[in-house]
């Protein structure tokens, strides 16, 4: 399928491992250039320079916590200047500790609202004039099936990242316009190391051991398996091809059917 991404310029937030990581190497292979960051340099390091080993594209790096405002708008300057167009902005941060709602603090709350909302404000504020002159863009955010359904002891990230939701549907209406698709993708359990957290916490809190809180896991979805990064990754890289022109506005979960709402 010919994605229309073949030297187009992405930005892809929280991309040294995890589903970041996949969607990085996702849309290199469709030929992207990339613009990576992460806030371990190690890690961040070692996954450009596998994209560049494998698909001959050019990446741009930076080391930085994408709940900084000034960091999020220094890095996209940055790409803009580097390569002359922000196409394509795929935003991404860890999750919330998973928590009951008595266990948290307003510590806590402060810093799930500043890495999972507002972080997506920030790159918003910093691509979207970028992607209006050029009168063609593409802003994915990677929040959480928690989203859709409430998850089991996480509360932070049930609450604060359904106003991801709120702002990809405010500004797909003020957007499209000038050719700008907005949308979300909401990937259910998910092998990643962020999975094993969570099972680790279930577990504790059912007073079961992991493996038996991971096949619970799996067993409540239809599928019965995790998704691969990969597959999360194949859902961005559509959305930011122009298959999907005509798509905005829009979350599309990625869970193997375990959202039971219509």
């Amino acid at each position: 399928m010919e994605t229309g991404l073949k030297n187009r310029v992405a930005i892809v937030a929280a991309s040294s491992q995890g589903i970041g990581r996949a969607t990085a190497l996702a849309l290199a292979a469709e030929g992207a250039h990339l613009a990576m960051c992460a806030r371990g340099a190690a890690a961040l390091h070692e996954t450009a320079e596998e994209v560049r080993r494998l698909y001959g594209v050019e990446v741009y790096t930076d080391t930085f916590d994408v709940s900084q405002d000034d960091r999020v708008r220094n890095f996209a300057d940055a790409v803009h200047r580097h390569y002359g167009r922000i196409d394509v902005c795929v935003t991404n941060a860890g999750g919330p500790p998973a928590k009951s709602f008595a266990e948290t603090t307003m510590e806590e709350w402060d810093r799930a609202y500043q890495l999972n909302l507002r972080s997506t404000v920030s790159f918003a504020h910093a691509v979207l004039p970028h992607m209006q002159q050029q009168h063609w863009g593409r802003l994915i955010a990677i929040t959480s099936i928690a989203v859709k359904q409430p998850v089991l002891e996480l509360v932070l990230s049930n609450s604060v990242r359904v106003g991801v939701l709120g702002l990809v549907r405010s500004l797909a209406t003020q957007y499209g316009p000038d050719n700008i698709t907005i949308n979300n993708v909401a990937p259910g359990y998910t092998a990643t190391a962020r999975v094993k957290d969570l099972a680790e916490a279930g577990a504790r809190a059912s007073g079961r051991s992991v493996q038996e809180y991971e096949s619970q896991m799996t067993a409540d979805i239809p599928m019965r398996r995790l998704a691969l990064p990969e597959e999360v990754a194949d859902a961005v890289v559509w959305l930011a091809s122009e298959r999907a022109s005509y798509v905005t506005g829009q979350t599309i979960v990625v869970d193997g059917g375990a959202y039971r709402g219509l």
